[in-house]
């Protein structure tokens, strides 16, 4: 009312912005790059306030971690305060001056040029001013401590009150963790009514919310990780127990596997598990595609009957799946991995989350006691009381065990075995008891069904625990 008292309401504040770690999600693939809250409510006359903006929630997969990116990280956006710097560095200081109220400020019509002349509006500019720069000052606090979240547990909570919901609607549930703040709402007239101004014809426009970016990974969930040395052997391990269906490369030099690849086991009712057979053999996944390549040229695949074709002819009776696990392949772990050398935490938090650890050591390594103590205390050094997980060494590359070499390598073989079996016993107890220690040759699918078997124990065990 031109002539009336003021009557305008204040603009509901943004919405804020939270993260919430949820088990009903398995990847991030859901998660978009750009997230923003809704905006405030405009205040309307008769001294009506905006709504406040909803919050707007992300859901990610429970075994997310989230980090707030550094300043001078070129995947970073600008933040707010940025955003208007850059807007203005153009400008001499007048022009950033009216730019800064007008992006500040709204005047009645007709009223801006009388308005910045009174010194009610004068006072009120550098109230908001002073208030900008605590604002500034508390933002600036908050970026020295970073956002940095393990979000490996589901989360529950008393909930959340707004205090714009209509009369009788239940409390909200947990939101999550606060990740950006919405922007408080602009004032409205009413607020710089004074004992010097009866009617003002000037409010404020809101502030923009808070800009963060942030990055998240994925620590990937598998019933049992496998740990060890570059080159032990852990990728070929995988593949024969996928009968070659896992992706992973294999090859003759150490790092071969440079992210964390998962398969699943599928094991059969009579105890061996999908494409388990004694007689194959899994080579450098090189050397098996160049054969590979040389066979389907020279046309040794023309007949071959589809994976359907081969399903419906097998003979009636056959084993069928009962059961069936994960298991993660992972990079290869070397000494001081826990302070980030090598593939260091990626390696290590890609394990984390597995309720059974098996560590893989090379049988024809010079020591592979020595490398297995080095595992052990990389796991401890990165999380105190990870090692507790272990439950099985498998000492691959056992080949020489089963009396193909000469009698002086078959007797080094057994010495070596018989040496690790008693570190395992006299340094490797946990809650109680010893670790399994297997051997076996995963190029020639040696002793690989006794390994299953025992797997399938730790699985059965770890999720009876997680049920209770």
């Amino acid at each position: 009312m031109p002539q009336g008292p003021p009557s305008g309401g204040n603009g509901g504040h943004g919405g804020d912005v939270y993260i919430l770690p949820t088990p009903h999600l398995t990847t991030l693939s859901s998660v978009p790059t750009r997230v923003g809250a809704q905006q405030g409510g405009n205040g309307k006359g008769t001294w009506m306030n905006g709504k406040n903006g909803p919050p707007t929630i992300i859901r990610v997969p429970l075994g997310t971690v989230v980090r707030e990116l550094a300043k001078d990280d070129p995947r970073r956006v600008k933040d707010e305060f940025e955003v208007e710097e850059e807007a203005l560095q153009h400008l001499d200081l007048e022009e950033r001056r009216i730019r800064l109220r007008a992006r500040r400020w709204v005047h009645y019509p007709a009223h801006e040029d009388d308005n910045v002349k009174r010194d009610t509006f004068k006072d009120a500019e550098k109230t908001l001013y002073r208030e900008e720069r605590a604002y500034r000052l508390q933002r600036r606090a908050r970026a020295e401590n970073p956002i940095n979240l393990d979000l490996d547990k589901a989360e529950e909570g008393e909930g959340h009150i707004d205090i714009n919901a209509p009369l009788g609607l239940p409390r909200q549930n947990h939101l999550g963790h606060l990740i950006a703040r919405g922007g408080h709402g602009g004032y409205g007239n009413p607020h710089f009514l004074g004992t010097n101004d009866r009617s003002p014809k000037f409010a404020t426009r809101g502030r923009d919310g808070e800009r963060v970016s942030l990055s998240l990974e994925l620590k990937l969930l598998a019933d049992i990780g496998l740990v060890g040395m570059p080159n032990a052997g852990k990728s070929t391990l995988l593949r024969a127990l996928t009968a070659g269906r896992a992706k992973t490369a294999v090859a003759g030099y150490a790092f071969t596997t440079l992210n964390p690849v998962v398969a699943v086991v599928r094991v059969r009712d009579d105890g061996t598990f999908a494409g388990w057979d004694a007689d194959s053999v899994y080579d450098e996944t090189l050397l098996e595609q160049a054969r590979e390549r040389e066979l389907m040229e020279a046309g040794a695949f023309a007949d071959a009957p589809t994976r359907n074709e081969r399903d419906d002819t097998e003979a009636t009776g056959a084993a069928l799946e009962d059961f069936r696990f994960t298991v993660a392949d992972n990079p290869g772990l070397i000494e001081d991995a826990a302070d980030n050398i090598g593939l260091g935490h990626m390696f290590l938090r890609s394990i984390e989350r597995s309720p059974a650890l098996v560590y893989v050591v090379d049988l024809s390594s010079p020591e592979p006691w020595a490398e297995l103590r080095v595992l052990a205390a990389e796991l401890e050094k990165y999380k105190a009381g990870m090692s507790t997980q272990a439950r099985m060494v498998i000492a691959n590359k056992a080949d020489l065990l089963a009396q193909d070499g000469s009698a002086e390598q078959v007797q080094e073989a057994k010495e070596k075995l018989a040496r690790l079996e008693q570190v395992v016993r006299d340094e490797m107890t946990v809650n109680g008891r010893p670790l399994d220690v297997v051997p076996i040759s995963a190029k020639f699918n040696m002793n690989l069904k006794k390994t299953v078997g025992m797997m399938r124990g730790y699985v059965e065990e770890a999720r009876r625990l997680a049920e209770m």
